[in-house]
């Protein structure tokens, strides 16, 4: 049965701010959404004064070091907030970009990791997490088939359960860069689960993922697009995320109960009332050979000849006179 695991990124929409964070949480729970992802930061160890911005939106911090260091939470922030999600019923998960942000995790008791698509070839990293034994989604964003082979081989040779996030690292992602059709790829490839992270900032390209067999699916959120940060524009927004969740459930109960095409004894009472019986569209006399010019089809099915026997009737001769649409019968033809 396919029930889609649905994860609504925060990463670092609350801006360091630890209420925001919280509120973030009490958002994304009214959403229907399994989980909610954050990221965790710490700066000295992830990164230096020497690290580029990937997008310059920040007026308030020099260097994207010190925008690491203004996203750090304490291990009992992260406690708290791992206590929240458990309160509202949401998956709490959280990508590391450090062997450090490993060991803070652990401690916060998360259940799972998700590696981002910049360290899907750390494998000092993947290493870290190798071995606490946990599930591992891993998103594809920035790796050719040769270097996840790579990466699944080291999975694999340390026995880890892992997932692959088919993934555009692109803020926002063009439609023609979706890469919908990775999704069947990295099934018929690694024979594992197989998820979409999305960055588009709409719902089309989740519902397609999922219409498309993904059973992860990840994608951003944000109170308003227009907020600070270096993902808003590629976020959804609540109301976006409410619809999109609501549109996977759909998709998964629609997958979930195949239709038979073979059988289609539902419709007996419907066929009744739809199809149609032949009927002669003018008054005919008798001894009249039926033209197709003279035949209508009408309501209800089974008062007539069928209408798809049309062709079995032209040529024919009427034993009677005939009314202006009456039913045509075997009777009627000679």
């Amino acid at each position: 049965m396919k029930i889609t695991y649905i994860i609504a990124e925060i990463a670092q929409a609350h801006d360091g701010s630890l209420g925001m964070a919280h509120a973030y949480i009490d958002a994304v729970a009214k959403t229907g959404a399994n989980a909610i992802k954050f990221q965790t930061h710490i700066a000295a160890a992830e990164s230096s004064i020497h690290e580029p911005f990937r997008v310059k939106f920040s007026k308030q911090d020099a260097t994207r070091y010190e925008y690491w260091k203004r996203m750090e939470f304490t291990l009992e922030q992260w406690k708290e907030l791992k206590s929240h999600c458990d309160e509202v019923g949401l998956g709490f998960l959280s990508s590391p970009f450090s062997n450090a942000a490993v060991d803070l995790l652990e401690e916060v008791g998360v259940s799972c990791y998700k590696v981002g698509s910049g360290e899907v070839n750390n494998f000092l990293l993947l290493e870290k997490i190798a071995n606490t034994g946990k599930p591992i989604i891993i998103s594809s964003g920035m790796s050719s088939f040769v270097e996840l082979d790579e990466t699944v081989a080291f999975l694999k040779e340390k026995n880890c359960e892992f997932s692959i996030l088919q993934c555009t690292t692109s803020y926002p992602t063009a439609p023609k860069q979706f890469g919908l059709n990775v999704i069947q790829e990295l099934k018929d490839r690694y024979n594992v689960k197989i998820g979409f992270s999305d960055h588009s900032a709409g719902i089309e390209a989740g519902i397609a993922a999922a219409t498309l067999g993904a059973e992860i699916l990840e994608f951003h959120v944000v109170f308003d697009k227009e907020m600070f940060g270096p993902d808003a524009k590629s976020s959804l927004t609540f109301l976006e995320a409410t619809k999109l969740v609501s549109a996977i459930r759909n998709i998964d109960e629609a997958l979930n109960h195949p239709i038979d095409k073979k059988d289609n004894s539902q419709y007996a009472e419907l066929k009744q009332i739809f199809e149609k019986s032949l009927a002669i569209n003018k008054d005919l006399p008798k001894g009249y050979v039926l033209t197709f010019d003279d035949l209508e089809a009408k309501k209800p099915k089974n008062y007539g000849i069928l209408a798809s026997k049309f062709q079995d009737v032209i040529g024919k001769k009427l034993v009677n006179d005939m009314k202006q649409w009456d039913f045509l019968n075997e009777k009627d033809l000679v």
